[in-house]
């Protein structure tokens, strides 16, 4: 029998016919540290699943979430909506015309009426939407076609505009001022609602301050020069090429409310995550005395600038009222009444497989 000796030199890679430190023969040891770290002795804890601590807590999310769920559904389904698609596809469209003869180089707008009527009234205000199928605005080159220092309001970008907006960058030899395909894109349809009522037209007053973020309104978007005189502060710059006006003229009435500070502009330069999306048009103010927008006959005039055609796209208006929890959403709800049914159920599953088995091991004769 051959016998072996052991050196704790050899382990650490040390040789005992090496020589000495820094001899020529020596060879670096691999072995790691001696340290908690890397010699995986940190402390740990490792839970132990029992019957005792996991069908408790399949009970308790349970009975949690399915009444958040029961809730978040209910307050979701209380949420008012009505939407009106306006594509004007099909031939009994009151915008089919529209629709079929309408381009991005038509210089004459077209106007179509859709009648539609409100079985429920509305109360408490009224969020009024736009909304696109079929437009991806999450395309990465179209996501950032932009440049958000011309938007703050820098004078070196407003005349020298970023790369990333080609080919939307320049026009005739001027920069274009917004700059880039989502400015380019900016959705332009004018929407106008009346109610009808014992043969009069009333017009529907529409709140257009206050659809944007405050973050974008203050802070991310800025006049070049200030909101004084947005004509020169502009001049030597181009519109975009899709738009029929330029950027000084968004709304010359309200100066708080034009060139890169538009609402409407600001909300469509917050790009959607998916292709069918909707973005805040105007804001019905709540009525102390009736109901924000009363049951009954009602008329959206749509100045039809905005073809869809090209990329198969649809165009609809939403009505709707808002909650604690905000637009009408039923997946949270559903989502958590499906969870908490599921743990649910599982506890009572294991709960059943725990007490049979259990009881049948206790009285188990185990033989020596």
């Amino acid at each position: 029998m051959m016998a072996s000796g052991y050196n704790a030199k050899e382990e650490d890679g040390h040789h005992s016919g090496a020589p000495g430190n820094g001899g020529a023969g020596a060879v670096k040891s691999k072995k790691p540290d001696n340290t908690a770290f890397k010699q995986q002795r940190l402390p740990a804890w490792q839970p132990i699943l029992t019957a005792g601590t996991v069908l408790p807590a399949f009970f308790v999310i349970g009975l949690i979430f399915i009444p958040i769920g029961i809730g978040l559904f209910v307050t979701s389904n209380n949420i008012k909506e009505f939407e009106i698609d306006y594509t004007g596809i099909e031939a009994s469209s009151p915008c089919y015309n529209c629709a079929q003869n309408y381009s991005w180089n038509s210089t004459s707008s077209c106007t179509c009426k859709v009648p539609f009527t409100l079985e429920q009234p509305f109360e408490s205000n009224v969020f009024m939407y736009y909304g696109l199928s079929n437009f991806y605005q999450n395309h990465r080159r179209y996501v950032k076609s932009r440049d958000d220092s011309q938007l703050n309001g820098d004078l070196t970008s407003l005349k020298s505009p970023s790369k990333e907006c080609d080919p939307y960058r320049t026009s005739d030899g001027l920069p274009i001022a917004p700059c880039g395909a989502i400015a380019n894109s900016l959705f332009n349809d004018t929407l106008e609602l009346y109610h009808l009522s014992n043969g009069t037209r009333t017009a529907v007053v529409l709140m257009k301050k206050g659809i944007a973020w405050w973050t974008d309104k203050h802070v991310k978007f800025r006049n070049p020069g200030g909101n004084d005189n947005l004509t020169l502060a502009f001049q030597g710059t181009s519109k975009p090429v899709n738009w029929k006006t330029p950027v000084f003229e968004l709304d010359p009435n309200d100066p708080d409310n034009n060139g890169f500070i538009n609402e409407d502009f600001i909300v469509w330069m917050r790009t959607a995550a998916l292709p069918t999306f909707r973005k805040l048009y105007r804001i019905i103010q709540k009525k102390v005395d009736a109901p924000t927008l009363a049951s009954g006959k009602y008329e959206l005039e749509v100045s039809y600038n905005y073809p869809v055609r090209s990329f198969d796209g649809r165009k609809r208006v939403i009505l709707s009222t808002i909650s604690w929890m905000g637009g009408k959403n039923p997946f949270l709800g559903i989502a958590y009444i499906t969870v908490g049914s599921v743990c649910f159920f599982l506890a009572v599953v294991l709960l059943i497989i725990h007490h049979k088995y259990d009881n049948r091991c206790s009285s188990a004769d185990i033989p020596n």
